[in-house]
């Protein structure tokens, strides 16, 4: 048992979970000026974990997922926790609230957490002037998306839609060393299914092309549709420099065999995270992977990722980078050290020389 989960973490579940997000956030943002002192102590230094993806260099596989800093002001501490990439966002053009609270809950029985945020955030504009100039030691993404103007608004036609995610890219491009284009937020209506419409989607890749980002560009889409979502996808992207690989979200479902009684979250709306969601991720991973152009895309894969043994089975079902999120609240800030070693030693233990030697080997 860790300080972190004997002492604090259960003075953190005592407040309300969004409360306790807000705290980690402006915390982290107040401690940015020791980022390279905590880095030096929390990092894995070990050549084995060290990966090229998309030509950019991860010092290690393990990122952090999009969702936790979402405008941006925490990254340099982040950063310092020993992760190999950090991601923020979703970022839109417009500022936006997101969903009327509450909208995030535990499930301790499970170590998940329901989210129902609806991409809040401070806007492309503004969070563009706050990474001026930031340098960080590990690839910087930015994940995209459009705005959530909440339940009143009128929706937006096709172009719209299309116009906001070039204009949000645009905007972070020269701030981001990859970008993440957000397809299928569970918690928007129009984002989780707009795209599953095919000629959406191609109108939407020949955008993308025209804007000439100079920027690897993911594509996080939804895990649902099974074999046949998977492959529109595939087909849409193929023969387009513009993609370089893909990431798949969380389910909009609340998926089978929780531990947490269903009274408690058969009413809250939102997707799960943490465990719950790995089995999912996990088939999307190996069927994206069995199907897709491996000199052409990459996979980045997500869900569950509490373990080294969680992330190493994720690289061998096909992933090139791994993330995780809610580990971070059940497990605390350690744990990136944590499934970083351990994932070292895993290497280690089977003979590989480069971490990218085992992706998709399961799959």
């Amino acid at each position: 048992m860790t300080i972190y989960s004997a002492l604090v973490r259960p003075l953190v579940f005592r407040l309300d979970p969004e409360t306790a997000h807000h705290l980690a956030i402006a915390a982290g943002d107040g401690l940015g000026w020791i980022a390279g002192a905590l880095r030096a102590a929390m990092t894995v230094e070990d050549d084995r974990l060290a990966t090229d993806v998309a030509g950019l260099h991860f010092p290690t596989p393990i990122g952090l997922a999009a969702g936790f800093d979402k405008s941006g002001a925490a990254i340099r501490a982040l950063a310092g926790l020993g992760f190999g990439s950090i991601e923020i966002g979703s970022v839109s053009v417009d500022s936006s609230f997101g969903n009327p609270r509450p909208r995030l809950w535990r499930l301790p029985d499970d170590q998940a957490i329901v989210v129902h945020y609806g991409l809040p955030n401070d806007g492309a504009d503004v969070i563009a002037r706050r990474l001026v100039g930031t340098r960080l030691p590990v690839p910087l993404g930015i994940n995209v998306v459009v705005t959530n103007r909440g339940p009143g608004a009128a929706p937006l036609n096709a172009d719209q839609i299309i116009g906001e995610y070039a204009a949000a890219a645009e905007a972070m491009a020269p701030h981001a060393d990859y970008l993440m284009m957000n397809l299928s937020c569970p918690n928007t209506v129009d984002g989780r299914d707009f795209f599953a419409d095919a000629g959406h989607l191609d109108a939407f890749l020949e955008a993308l092309d025209e804007t000439r980002l100079r920027r690897p560009v993911f594509l996080k889409v939804s895990p649902l549709g099974g074999i046949e979502a998977i492959e529109r996808v595939l087909a849409a992207a193929d023969g387009r420099d513009s993609v370089s690989g893909f990431m798949f979200n969380l389910a909009p479902v609340k998926p089978a065999g929780l531990r947490t009684a269903e009274k408690i979250w058969r009413e809250l709306p939102g997707a799960i995270s943490g465990p719950p969601a790995a089995a999912l991720a996990d088939v999307c991973l190996r069927e994206t992977f069995r199907r897709m152009d491996h000199r052409r895309h990459v996979l980045i894969g997500a869900g569950g990722v509490f373990t080294a043994e969680d992330a190493y089975a994720k690289l061998r079902f096909g992933a090139s980078l791994v993330q995780l999120l809610t580990a971070l609240i059940y497990q605390g800030p350690g744990v990136v050290r944590t499934i970083t070693q351990g994932l070292a030693q895993l290497l280690a233990r089977d003979g590989v020389k480069n971490v990218a030697d085992i992706v998709g080997v399961d799959a």
